[in-house]
């Protein structure tokens, strides 16, 4: 299949609901299962939606697009300093057209017309992970810039922020499936989760054929979250077949989506859509570059990814075979980089 294929369905404007976690950390246990019960309809019907009220800093946000953007300015040959070397894993810097994330889903296409740089998780790999030869790569250690100075501290301090908030979605996302507040917590105490700036600089030449800014594809893990920066369009979802629907960010919200590692645990009660970024129009210019940083929820390594009994009506089959977070993760990385 070629992504010039996947691109021609019809396009409209998605109704992405807005859920204000307000009520989650302030309203006692009513507060947290109605935000649950909101986060439940998303997930069933669209796998999307955005969060208000949540607890990551504008002002750091607004710090973290500023240093990216001073690292994406720097000359390519300074960039690559920042490239990881010899390891799948996403760290440090990627160059522009180095990816193609619809090679995940066995789609032909020319590589994104993106350039990235990935911080992967900041704590050590867990001894007990020893016992997994394939684990060691996807704690490996991180790639820093040296310019801007920065950079490090900026993003480390982003790290942490969006890692509570991802956890506190994880608790949020367990009462939505009727399961205990802390079930998710054993399955993300040594995440290997990633942070990426992306930049899409405005273009110098037309795309080729059936290339885009990022290829269709469905995120890897548990949860996306994305804080896009203003006037940033060109985000589309799938929202049902055949139907591309444009995702249209809100100030102040970040963007939240479901991986296919959640739609596994649920039976695919919950959706992990489809999503793609779009060129932009002819004759934009520098008007078209664009720019998003996200969080990529992952589990630990060795978290059993495979439906929950709840999810599973008595005259149903697991759709999928149980297989280890990072396993599944490694699989999509290398044939994103290949």
């Amino acid at each position: 299949m070629t992504q010039r294929a996947m691109s021609e369905p019809a396009r409209v404007e998605a109704a992405i609901p807005v859920i204000d976690l307000r009520p989650f950390y302030a309203g006692g246990v009513t507060g947290r299962r109605a935000v649950a019960r909101e986060i439940k309809s998303a997930c069933e019907t669209i796998g999307f939606f955005m969060v208000a009220g949540h607890g990551v800093p504008p002002a750091l946000l607004d710090d973290a697009f500023a240093v990216s953007r001073e690292f994406f300015d720097l000359p390519v040959e300074e960039k690559l300093k920042a490239a990881p070397v010899g390891e799948v894993a996403p760290r440090g810097y990627a160059a522009f057209e180095q990816k193609g994330l619809a090679a995940t889903l066995g789609v032909e296409a020319p590589k994104d017309l993106r350039e990235q740089f990935m911080v992967g998780t900041l704590d050590a790999m867990p001894p007990g992970l020893a016992q997994y030869p394939d684990a060691a790569g996807c704690y490996s250690p991180n790639v820093w810039p040296l310019h801007p100075a920065r950079y490090r501290a900026v993003f480390t301090e982003l790290y942490r922020c969006l890692e509570r908030q991802a956890a506190d979605l994880m608790r949020a996302f367990a009462l939505a499936l009727a399961l205990p507040e802390d079930h998710f917590s054993g399955m993300i105490d040594h995440h290997f989760s990633v942070l990426g700036s992306n930049h899409y600089p405005a273009l110098a030449r037309d795309p080729l054929p059936g290339q885009l800014r990022t290829g269709a594809h469905t995120d890897f893990g548990s949860l996306t979250m994305v804080a896009p920066s203003p006037n940033s369009d060109g985000l589309e979802a799938m929202i049902e077949d055949g139907v591309w629907a444009e995702v249209k960010p809100r100030s102040g919200c970040l963007v939240v989506n479901i991986g296919d590692m959640m739609a596994r645990w649920t039976n695919d009660r919950w959706r992990s859509t489809l999503h793609r970024v779009m060129n932009p129009p002819p004759g934009a210019g520098a008007r078209s570059r664009r720019q998003s940083i996200a969080f990529f929820c992952h589990p630990n390594f060795d978290a059993m990814v495979s439906a929950f009994p709840s999810c599973v009506a008595p005259d149903e089959r697991p759709r999928y075979e149980p297989i280890l977070a990072g396993r599944h993760m490694r699989a999509k990385m290398e044939k994103r980089s290949s």
